[in-house]
């Protein structure tokens, strides 16, 4: 194991909602762990020897500003229909369930001294949101929080968000509220509040579009995309590398795991489709490629020239990539 990883266990496990369960996770070897940074998260790997399953999960913190440091890592897991990974933690992850799992990853960074944060959450993106709006109130920042989800009880941690964030904090139920108006969110904001969202697709790219048409700084609005390598339409396909050598790449993982596990060369680093490090040549694209990533431009996407191996996949049963 390399320093990026260690070997860990499930130290305890609880459900928050019908399809929302929190797990605690520590060292395998007993000692306690660093705590992480607001925004971190971590890779983690499971489904056998071999780790057939990578997937990234946003460490939450403390509960409450009354707890102290917590020597162990806590993570939320939703279950999403059809898919493979998330399903298999429902279903076997349990107290004392070993895995392995990296070290905290800070992509999604608070910064510091901003004369105002908007922390913005939809569904299951709350995990990172609730351990920034931990960290403001630590700080003594200014800050609001928009919780939105289907409703209450789908929404998890939503007790202790409105319990240390009170009247900073609106709960959004769209069952009960409708479609949240992102624009007038924004127009509340004091002026050169800085937005940190986490949630699904249309919610994200719904606010980016809202503080364009308002003029903002694109830099205003800072985001985390979840699970975007996963789909519950995902099916198998290959990779036919320059030597001509075929990889199957499994329905439930992505090309750059598949590829490390075949052991091929490649290089990584966010595993995320945020920093363009894995980015790979494509011979020929065949059926197409979905693109799944945030580096690319749209021009960049149509010449379907090149990919990032670590979210996007083929759109048919094969994709020929310039590696060996």
């Amino acid at each position: 194991m390399n320093d990026r990883y260690l070997d860990a266990v499930v130290l305890g496990r609880r459900s928050l909602t019908e399809r929302i369960a929190e797990l605690t996770l520590g060292a395998a070897d007993g000692r306690p762990l660093p705590m992480a940074e607001a925004g971190s998260h971590l890779e983690l790997r499971f489904g056998g020897s071999r780790g057939r399953f990578l997937r990234h999960y946003s460490v939450v913190g403390p509960l409450s500003l009354d707890e102290a440091h917590e020597p162990f890592w806590r993570i939320a897991v939703q279950r999403e229909d059809r898919s493979r990974g998330s399903s298999y933690i429902h279903q076997h992850f349990r107290p004392g369930t070993r895995v392995t799992v990296s070290r905290p990853i800070g992509s999604f960074r608070l910064a510091r001294n901003l004369p105002h944060v908007l922390l913005v959450a939809g569904g299951i993106g709350i995990t990172p949101i609730l351990a920034m709006m931990r960290s403001l109130l630590v700080r003594r920042q200014s800050f609001t929080v928009f919780y939105g989800g289907l409703d209450r009880a789908a929404m998890a941690y939503v007790d202790e968000v409105e319990a240390m964030g009170g009247d900073a904090v609106t709960i959004h139920e769209g069952r009960r509220d409708g479609h949240p108006d992102l624009d007038a969110l924004l127009a509340w904001q004091p002026p050169g509040t800085t937005v940190y969202v986490c949630g699904p697709g249309p919610m994200i790219d719904g606010l980016r579009d809202a503080a364009v048409a308002r003029g903002w700084d694109p830099d205003r609005v800072r985001y985390e995309v979840f699970n975007a390598a996963h789909r519950p339409e995902d099916t198998d396909f290959a990779v036919r590398l320059a030597t001509g050598r075929v990889v199957e790449v499994g329905a439930g993982t992505t090309i750059l795991d598949a590829l490390e596990r075949a052991g091929v060369d490649t290089l990584s680093d966010c595993r995320r489709g945020e920093c363009g490090l894995c980015l790979t040549d494509v011979l020929d694209p065949h059926e197409g490629i979905d693109h799944r990533d945030s580096y690319l431009t749209i021009d960049e996407r149509c010449a379907s020239t090149q990919l990032t191996i670590c979210c996007s996949r083929a759109k048919g049963g094969l994709v020929d990539l310039d590696l060996s």
